[in-house]
């Protein structure tokens, strides 16, 4: 199948228009015309080499709402008209005991990501969702709630599962004490979803200018990092801290916030951090952890939560073309919300 997208050619993350093919059907495959594509701050990463060398030219995006267009001759699932959407992975082994677990993100034979990696068959690069058409085994392909406006759902396809599923896992309910470090594209949605989950939530940043924002989400306040006293005060006042942020970062303010078996699970940054202070850990048994994302049940899970609560990312529709100042204000760290792009302004003919 002929198609058309954005591509990074090199690591300075400059995206230009790239026709390739999608491969032929298979029997259980999943064609999909992609009417929306959320942009990650991970697709950033990528691009430019963040992570490691990426096999150029690259079409990122792994927040992919689209229309079926043609199924494989043993898909039942799905049929021609479905609105549908593909997340962080479009693959893996379904063998091992996490697929079993329906934790296919930690297959013991690696997961496939929905671009940037090679196709567990051919072996030909994935691309991902800035781009007109995709084709995904069934699945890995989620249905879409009708109740949930199109425009804003792709969000939730690494967003909304990379703070649900902590949430899930830590077990948050009705009085459970959250705090939300950061309040961006994934802090917003932490929010969101562990406010509807019952929980009494708090934003934790280095200023108060987003108190009415975090407070329009549901969040208590803002606990100001920065101020020493406050910090004192809110200590071992939380039993589960989310750390959105996606850079390099010192934790070790953070830490003394958790009480007694409290977690701080970090789910923004990837790669290198500060050294930290254990003796907050060891005097209070609280644990630094990680999340990655979750696996396809539960990202169905958090759509239909979704849906169920009336919960949408906050965003902001852009044209595919403006996806280059999109990634400058990513950049700069001075984006609240999510970009989304409309494909239908993307054709063949670009």
């Amino acid at each position: 199948m002929k198609t058309v997208g954005y591509a990074a050619h090199s690591a300075d993350a400059h995206m230009q228009p790239y026709h390739f093919e999608r491969r032929a059907l298979r029997s259980n495959d999943v064609a999909i015309e992609i009417l929306y594509s959320g942009v990650c701050h991970s697709d950033l990463h990528t691009v430019n080499g963040d992570w490691g060398p990426q096999p150029y030219p690259l079409v990122p995006g792994h927040e992919i709402v689209g229309r079926v267009i043609d199924t494989g001759s043993d898909v039942s699932k799905y049929k021609v008209g479905d609105t549908v959407a593909v997340g962080c992975m479009v693959d893996s082994c379904q063998e091992c005991d996490q697929c079993h677990n329906h934790e296919e993100q930690f297959c013991r034979n690696g997961m496939t990501p929905t671009y940037g990696a090679p196709d567990r068959i051919s072996g030909e690069t994935t691309q991902g969702g800035y781009s007109k058409h995709i084709v995904v085994r069934e699945e890995f392909v989620l249905s879409v709630p009708g109740s949930l406006d199109l425009a804003k759902v792709a969000p939730i396809l690494c967003a909304g599962i990379t703070t649900f599923s902590p949430l899930r896992t830590w077990q948050v309910g009705k009085g459970s004490r959250v705090g939300v470090i950061g309040l961006g594209g994934l802090g917003h949605m932490a929010v969101k979803l562990a406010v509807a989950m019952g929980a009494d939530v708090t934003v934790i940043s280095r200023s108060d200018k987003k108190l009415n924002e975090a407070k329009g989400l549901g969040a208590k306040g803002i606990l100001v990092s920065t101020d020493e006293k406050a910090m004192q005060q809110a200590g071992s006042g939380f039993d589960l801290i989310l750390d959105t942020v996606p850079v390099k970062h010192d934790v070790d303010v953070y830490v003394p916030l958790l009480d007694v078996d409290g977690s701080l699970v970090i789910v923004g940054q990837v790669g290198p951090m500060d050294d930290f202070n254990t003796f907050p850990m060891v005097f209070g048994r609280r644990r630094i952890a990680g999340s990655l994302i979750g696996g396809i049940k539960e990202t169905q899970e958090v759509l239909d939560f979704c849906a169920e609560h009336n919960i949408l990312p906050e965003c902001k529709m852009i044209r595919p073309d403006e996806i280059n100042d999109a990634f400058a204000h990513l950049s700069k760290g001075d984006v609240a919300y999510r970009f989304v792009m409309d494909m239908s302004a993307l054709s063949l003919a670009d």
